[in-house]
């Protein structure tokens, strides 16, 4: 079980981070620390703005001066090399799992240590091999992505994110689209990741459960806005009915007469509007 005794330091500080699309601002002045060794969960509705902040805290999306720091210094100022560098720290597993389709499962745990590494081709072959060993996926590195489940391609994606033995891992939405046992063996993973290796993690979902089960530390945001952000405890005895409102999963207020809406569309479906 992780120490949390004493309070870890902030690996990564957000500090006042705004972001915009097409001159459309998104994120509204988001700070908070996530603490090394630690699991840090995003999370919020569809749309609330977690995609967008973690592409700012992968490198991904550019950020302003000292929005966003990484051991202190500010991950917006990093050159190109400085850029490679931080990446060769992460790793990160999207959302689908983000396979190459037109590669087998093992050619596809084997990218990050072609680009990263001088390896001989058997040598990063046996490696990628060892990663899906590790998440139980021994049997399938000669398949194609196509012919896996969907919990399948998330372990392999997670492999894949592993293969470079990363400091960091960034998950987006570990469990979106699986069934609650493969969901919960994919908790179990991230947890012990956490636990033996010492990693940082990053975890973005909507997923209540997940959410409460793995997290050292929690931030909840709605609308591109932070509501709040501390351990599950402070998250549930929040008093911000945002916060409550999402805990809940209650729905927001309907704007419309729903009966007149009902109405109208049982008529159209019938030809009578």
């Amino acid at each position: 079980m992780n120490d949390l005794s004493r309070p870890a330091p902030d690996l990564i500080t957000v500090r006042g981070l705004n972001s915009t699309y097409h001159r459309q601002q998104v994120l509204f002045d988001i700070s908070f620390g996530i603490p090394s060794q630690q699991i840090t969960v995003i999370m919020g509705v569809s749309g609330c703005g977690k995609t967008t902040l973690l592409r700012h805290l992968i490198g991904l999306k550019p950020t302003g001066p000292n929005q966003v720091l990484v051991d202190g210094r500010d991950l917006g100022a990093f050159t190109e090399e400085e850029l490679r560098t931080y990446r060769r720290r992460i790793g990160v597993l999207f959302q689908s799992g983000a396979l190459f389709n037109s590669m087998s499962v093992v050619d596809n745990i084997a990218v990050p240590l072609k680009v990263h590494t001088r390896l001989a081709d058997e040598t990063i072959r046996i490696m990628a091999l060892i990663k899906l060993k590790l998440l139980g996926l021994a049997d399938v590195g000669d398949y194609m992505p196509s012919q896996l489940s969907g919990g399948m391609r998330k372990r392999a994606g997670l492999a894949r994110a592993l293969a470079m033995d990363p400091e960091i891992l960034f998950v987006d939405e570990p469990s979106s689209g699986l069934d609650p046992i493969t969901a919960a063996g994919l908790d179990r993973l991230i947890l012990e990741l956490r636990d033996t290796l010492g990693m940082t993690i990053i975890v973005v979902t909507h997923e209540l459960e997940s959410a409460f089960h793995i997290a050292d530390r929690m931030v909840v945001m709605d609308r591109g806005r932070l509501l709040a952000a501390g351990s599950s405890e402070e998250i549930r005895a929040s008093s911000d009915p945002r916060v409550q409102q999402f805990l809940g999963r209650a729905a927001d207020p309907v704007t419309v007469n729903p009966a007149g809406y009902l109405s109208r569309l049982a008529g159209r479906e019938s030809g009578r509007v």
